[in-house]
């Protein structure tokens, strides 16, 4: 049986950026989840359904970031339905972030209705792409944005759009916890794992930390780990084709 493969992207990000990666899987059926319509860290019947995946399918999951967090969720609690794995510089369980802020506390509250104002005048209409272009020349070694202008102005200059990075983030904080129980045990069955770790770039500040965590929950899942001295956090835009040779 043909395996299906999710992509979950990261924090931030749109189906458009992963273009690279489908095209060099030319083989195989790449479905790559648009987070602007399904939320990142949503349950995993709703990215299956996002997906559209079969209920018998094989399928084999990408997560960059922290849609990292998601597919591993989704492997750990689903092992008969995952095949393979890949995790794309994935977030760790210990990014739990700051319980006030955690959806439905006050600080949420807060940054919710500041966020929500800020669409409301314009704000992310006037400097969302700008945005964009910096996590680009930050996150990216090659600094190459695959989306167009007109792309980047509807995803990230839209009203919402801040308010929906800043449910992600938050929402992120409570899957880091969940995962991190999910592997506070020793784990059971599991799909074979690759863990890709950028430590280029901008990465290269905290490289030694993070290689070190990323080698931690290797160690936890059996898996292997590939350091890409290459690339900076948006793997997918430095390194597409490291993506795509783990899936094999």
């Amino acid at each position: 049986m043909t395996v299906i493969w999710i992509v979950v992207p990261g924090l931030a990000e749109t189906p458009e950026e992963f273009a690279r990666v489908v095209e060099l899987l030319p083989e195989e059926d790449v479905r790559v989840i648009d987070p602007w319509r399904t939320p990142i860290t949503s349950e995993v019947d709703a990215l299956r359904a996002a997906a559209d995946v079969p209920p018998d399918a094989e399928i084999g999951l990408i997560g960059h970031s922290i849609g990292g967090l998601a597919v591993l969720r989704w492997a750990l609690t689903r092992p008969l339905e995952v095949t393979r794995l890949v995790l794309v510089d994935t977030s760790l369980t210990s990014e739990t972030g700051w319980r006030a802020f955690y959806p439905g506390a006050r600080g949420d509250r807060a940054i919710r209705a500041v966020v929500r104002f800020l669409g409301r005048i314009g704000v992310p209409q006037l400097y969302g792409p700008a945005v964009r272009w910096l996590s680009v020349r930050i996150g990216s070694i090659t600094k190459r944005d695959p989306l167009s202008k007109a792309t980047a102005r509807t995803r990230y200059g839209g009203q919402s759009s801040w308010l929906l990075f800043w449910d992600e983030l938050a929402s992120s904080w409570e899957l880091a916890a969940e995962v991190g129980k999910l592997t506070a045990v020793p784990v059971g069955e599991i799909a074979p794992t690759v863990l890709l770790v950028a430590t280029g770039g901008s990465s290269r500040f905290t490289a030694n930390r993070w290689l070190a965590g990323q080698r931690r929950l290797a160690d936890v899942l059996d898996g292997t780990v590939e350091v890409l001295p290459d690339s900076a956090h948006l793997v997918h835009l430095d390194r597409p084709d490291a993506i795509a040779a783990a899936t094999n």
